[in-house]
């Protein structure tokens, strides 16, 4: 917010995940297996052709000095305690 100028950045740490590891750990993260509670619908897959998707933060590096702090694990963690309080009080 302190730029002159409003510039697009990529934030991300430039690691490859899976949806699926995602979902997984989140399961996890509260002791349920998520492939009994998960329908996966093949025909909605990318094409094997498609690039690898991954962040691209080294304009976000060079320009804000981005250093990720929070894997995914951790984020996770981060996500799934927030939602938890809702329904823990």
């Amino acid at each position: 917010m302190q730029r002159k100028k409003p510039d697009f950045y990529v934030i991300g740490t430039g690691k490859n995940n899976s949806v699926e590891y995602f979902v997984k750990k989140c399961f996890q993260y509260v002791g349920l297996n998520y492939k009994k509670y998960i329908k996966i619908d093949k025909k909605l897959f990318r094409p094997a052709k498609t690039r690898n998707l991954l962040a691209d933060t080294l304009k976000a590096k060079k320009d804000l000095k981005f250093n990720p702090k929070t894997n995914l694990d951790g984020l996770i963690k981060i996500m799934m305690d927030d939602e938890l309080k809702k329904y823990n009080g």
